[in-house]
């Protein structure tokens, strides 16, 4: 299996940043995005891929999340707080995205005995271990319990969780993704999933076990770090970091045929998270 820093020292890396035009774009528009590169990059060959997206107010909810039995409930609460809400369609539990969540997404092929699942995961704590060295702070890679979306690779300095880290795989392709809590407060964020949990379950025990959620355990980089970080610092901080690993770091958008691509994903992914919000409505 190919080990992180191997992952990271790709010879090509294309940069594709929509950390500012994503505000304006729904939150579905990102996962077909990376469903579209994960196809191009697997089965086309296209080059490794980082994307960079940022998306107003939304709570990103997880297949499990739509099975809560006052979901209704917990829906209307997002809505009454000015939070959009889609389904997304790789793994995890309800995320916060706002302006100072910054998403990052890794796709890279698999080779021929394929990426392990881990391997992915540490690929991208080594990038974000490598984009704050600086700071000279241990991040760890461990679950931290009471945070929303709680996983074994919760990215946390001194016990408090500011990113999470899920995947997607789709024809031989795979996209690490990852939110990072960069401005505003954590605790803030974890308080809205804490109380859309409380409406959309109103104590009722469930054959799935969601998160108790303890906002204290959540916090920003910028709290963390005590640096007065934005998005374009964090963006700077990746670029740098991208042009030691690659033998070639490009700008770039989507070719045409991708563009091709992107409209049968972006299609699939808006009907799945409708058909799902259906299904909660009745």
């Amino acid at each position: 299996m190919e080990d992180a820093q191997t992952l990271l020292n790709q010879p090509i890396w294309r940069m594709i940043d929509q950390s500012t035009t994503g505000l304006h774009m729904s939150a579905l528009y990102s996962f077909g995005m990376d469903d579209t590169l994960c196809a191009s990059i697997g089965a086309k060959g296209a080059a490794a891929t980082v994307r960079a997206w940022v998306h107003a107010n939304t709570v990103v909810l997880g297949i499990q999340d739509t099975r809560l039995p006052y979901i209704a409930a917990g829906l209307g609460y997002l809505k009454n707080h000015n939070y959009d809400y889609i389904v997304r369609n790789s793994g995890g539990l309800a995320v916060v995205l706002d302006e100072g969540v910054l998403n990052l997404s890794i796709v890279l092929p698999e080779n021929e005995k394929g990426i392990d699942i881990n391997r992915g995961y540490d690929a991208m704590w080594e990038l974000i271990q490598e984009m704050f060295a600086d700071f000279g702070q241990t991040i760890e890679a461990r679950e931290i319990v009471g945070s929303y979306c709680p996983g074994s690779y919760d990215l946390s300095i001194n016990g408090k969780k500011f990113a999470g880290i899920s995947q997607r795989r789709l024809r031989g392709g795979v996209a690490v993704q990852i939110y990072l809590c960069v401005t505003g407060s954590g605790s803030e964020r974890a308080d809205i999933i804490r109380n859309f949990y409380e409406q959309a379950k109103k104590g009722e025990v469930t054959k799935f076990a969601y998160p108790e959620i303890k906002p204290a355990v959540m916090a920003s980089l910028s709290e963390l770090l005590g640096a007065p970080l934005t998005i374009q610092d964090v963006m700077l901080r990746l670029l740098l970091t991208l042009k030691k690993k690659a033998g070639l770091l490009q700008a770039g958008e989507l070719t045409d045929e991708e563009l091709l691509l992107l409209d049968g994903y972006y299609t699939r992914v808006v009907e799945r998270n409708e058909k799902f919000l259906l299904d909660v409505k009745e």
